[in-house]
């Protein structure tokens, strides 16, 4: 995959597809040439990984579209946010979660030519987008990309995102996808709570 090298390229981070189904189309009415990024290492178990992975497949198709799927390493990601399991959702953990993606999304934009880098981070609204602003930020700076901000859920993009998801067929999860995040559920899912 390459990016569009007279700056008007954006690789859009994808944390989940229900939540690029706004920011994808929109990206693209502002004029950009979008093509998506997903890198899932803190999503667990890999059986959770691989729906997420396939369901941000199905989106690129059905918006024509182009994605990239990193290699799953969620070695990565223990080594990283495992001294700060016991940390409420929401916290430290998240904060170096988001870290990890959005540096990997930066050298991946730079690596490829992209001019700007882009998150659906910001479409959920448990999420603070101005801290996965200024992540963004930091990172994107630091190797030399363009960051664009964005609170994807303002003017509704949340609902609409759901709307959008549904209608799409694409699966829609009910955790943010650490095993850490999954005990903070208030009846973990079934299908999960065996597999950790």
């Amino acid at each position: 995959m390459t990016g569009c090298m007279g700056g008007a390229s954006v690789l859009l981070h994808i944390c989940c597809a229900p939540d690029a189904t706004v920011p994808w189309p929109a990206l693209r009415d502002a004029g950009f040439e979008v093509d998506g990024f997903f890198c899932g290492d803190n999503i667990h178990p890999e059986r959770e990984w691989e729906l997420r992975r396939d369901s941000v497949i199905l989106l690129a198709e059905k918006l024509g579209g182009r994605v990239e799927i990193a290699p799953y390493n969620p070695d990565l990601w223990f080594g990283r946010a495992s001294a700060l399991s016991w940390v409420p959702e929401g916290g430290e953990r998240c904060r170096v979660c988001f870290r990890m993606q959005l540096d990997m999304a930066s050298e991946f934009a730079k690596a490829h030519g992209y001019g700007y880098l882009c998150t659906t981070l910001t479409t959920s609204p448990h999420k603070d987008p101005l801290l996965i602003n200024a992540i963004g930020e930091e990172a994107s700076s630091r190797i030399g990309v363009k960051w664009l901000s964005r609170v994807w859920r303002k003017n509704d993009g949340f609902r609409l995102s759901v709307e959008r998801s549904r209608e799409m067929g694409l699966y829609r999860q009910r955790y943010c996808g650490c095993v850490y995040s999954v005990r903070e559920l208030v009846a973990p899912m079934e299908s999960v709570s065996g597999e950790f």
